[in-house]
């Protein structure tokens, strides 16, 4: 439903109404207020987006007409006025108190519009009302299978249609000059609920490519049906929290999304095996998990297998300090502090050796914290971590420690009162490098190998996040409640001109390139969202090779995206 006045900007673009913590900016149906009666009663009445009783409540049958949240950040959607329109109201996520604030990412399930990246992170329960259903497939987001409803069955879905057009591939080093390629994905799966207590969830996944002067159709692109997710969860609580232990296939959000995401630029995303538990009480939150990786290599329907040979581990706990006051707005945060622990080999783990390649297994450890949050006219995220652990050589079982560190930073402006609702922020990610002139003592070359948020860093992904130092301005327009713009156009260097230049599947083999600069990528973002279901992204970029790039035999080449998405 598109909205009329300048307070969709606040609530009615959320299909929401404010209740107790947001009293300050009621409405009613015959006065809708001005944009100037909300800016008066904003500095009248700072709102405290971390008070426990603030709470967004579905409006009749109005939810969310625009919640796009094609990858995760707490300050890269497009948001009209503030991060209070973005939570999303109850009955589309599960009810984490302040940690569903915003799109609800800090609950550790992904972010949820009002569909999530993670299905399983959706809750329609609230459809048990049936005057609450206003769309055609609400009948398969709740299927009472009990006369009170307690048991009942969701279903889910995503059909994706992407194609690119890449003038130079992989700075001209993969696949042939003006390669087109296009993909379609299919994610359908089922939520069954047997009361409060148990939940099972299943995923399909299936997937294919095809183009002209294609290249990369691996497995990651290519998927005979098979099962994507699939996996138990037993909820109680317990000390005061509310817990949780998932076990069986699933995927996991639960890391800042630069460090680790979904695999979102190919076709089948990422799943883990094993098992996971979690506790929330009102303003903390932990998270341990144990996993291996899911070996899709086989072009058999249902003939995925665990793979023993990848391993994730570790512990999240994230705090909701207590707001605080920045002249008469206030200011709400996270605090994350995580240790990452992963084991790898393959690609993924080889360290390039002057003009040949060093294979062996690594195992590593993430130490780190993230502090995010924002306020009605300014948003920030800012991060670091140190890697530690150990690489071993396939050919001679030799070990090498490894110490490394990765820095993250955005933080940018909002003019919650301009028709354009900008965001003006600078963003700054710094990684680590080491040595590839020499095969032995300590690994200083920062590795995200689970394919970190696929447009955090450039579009084109032609540069990985290791011996990287970055540094972009960001612009994003939001002029319609439908439709977003962003620009950005990062500048990059190597952290070490004694390393290598990486892509996501290894390092490129330009041994003459002597500077530092690696080039700047210019490029634009185009979201809308065409209705509740459909979305239409597309992205545009230049990838400007430094003259010392391009005298290593790197090109510059232009970049095209097209992302088509229904979801249910």
């Amino acid at each position: 439903m598109r909205p009329r006045h300048a307070l969709p900007a606040l609530f009615l673009l959320a299909g929401v109404t404010p209740c107790a913590g947001e009293k300050a900016f009621s409405q009613t149906a015959s006065a809708p207020p001005t944009r100037s009666d909300y800016v008066k009663k904003l500095s009248e009445h700072p709102v405290d987006p971390s008070t426990s009783d603030e709470t967004l409540v579905i409006n009749g049958t109005h939810r969310p007409a625009i919640q796009d949240y094609p990858h995760a950040g707490p300050v890269g959607q497009p948001r009209r006025v503030t991060p209070l329109q973005n939570r999303a109201p109850r009955g589309t996520q599960g009810d984490w108190g302040v940690f569903t604030r915003g799109n609800g990412e800090s609950a550790g399930f992904g972010p949820v519009g009002r569909y999530g990246i993670a299905p399983w992170a959706e809750d329609w329960s609230f459809l048990r009302d049936k005057k609450r259903r206003d769309d055609p497939f609400d009948p398969l987001k709740f299927i009472p299978l009990t006369q009170n409803g307690r048991w009942w069955l969701t279903f889910s879905g995503e059909t994706r249609l992407r194609n690119w057009y890449e003038e130079a591939p992989f700075l001209g080093t993969r696949g042939t000059p003006g390669s087109g390629r296009f993909a379609v994905r299919n994610l359908y799966g089922a939520d069954l609920h047997l009361g409060e207590h148990v939940r099972f969830f299943g995923q399909l996944v299936n997937a294919d490519a095809a183009g002209w002067g294609g290249y990369g159709y691996n497995s990651t692109f290519r998927k005979r049906l098979d099962l994507q997710q699939g996996f138990v969860e037993l909820k109680s609580k317990l000390v005061g929290a509310k817990t949780g232990l998932i076990v069986g296939r699933q995927q996991f959000l639960d890391a800042p999304s630069y460090i680790l995401y979904n695999r979102e630029t190919p076709n089948v995303p990422l799943s883990w095996n094993g098992i996971r538990g979690y506790a929330i009480w009102p303003r903390l939150r932990a998270d341990v998990y144990d996993f291996v990786g899911t070996n899709i290599t086989s072009n058999k329907m249902f003939h995925n297998r665990p793979d023993w040979s990848t391993r994730l581990h570790g512990l999240d706990v994230t705090w909701a300090p207590p707001s605080f006051s920045v002249g008469k707005e206030r200011v709400s945060s996270f605090v994350d502090l995580f240790l990452i622990a992963f084991r790898v080999g393959g690609t993924a783990a080889a360290l390039p050796y002057k003009k040949t390649t060093l294979n062996g297994t690594t195992a590593r450890q993430d130490y780190g914290f993230r502090w995010y949050g924002g306020a009605p006219s300014f948003e920030f995220s800012v991060g670091g971590l140190y890697q530690g652990g150990s690489f071993e050589l396939n050919s001679t079982g030799r070990n090498r420690s490894v110490s490394a560190y990765a820095f993250n930073a955005i933080a940018g402006y909002r003019q919650t009162t301009s028709p354009l609702h900008p965001f003006l922020g600078l963003q700054a990610d710094l990684y680590s490098g080491g040595s590839s002139q020499r095969n032995q003592g300590t690994v200083g070359t920062y590795i995200a190998p689970f394919n970190p948020q696929t447009n955090y860093l450039e579009t084109t992904t032609y540069v990985a996040p290791s011996n990287l130092v970055s540094f972009s301005p960001v612009i994003r327009i939001t002029p319609r409640n439908w439709l977003s713009l962003q620009f950005k156009s990062p500048i990059l260097w190597r952290a070490s001109t004694d390393d290598a230049v990486y892509s996501p599947s290894g390092a490129y083999a330009f041994t003459s390139f002597r500077g530092g600069l690696i080039g700047i990528v210019p490029q634009a973002s185009l979201t809308m969202q065409l209705n509740r279901h459909l979305t239409w992204t597309q992205y545009g970029a230049r990838f400007i090779g430094s003259d010392g790039l391009r005298a290593a035999g790197g090109k510059s080449g232009s970049y095209y995206q097209s992302s088509f998405v229904f979801r249910f």
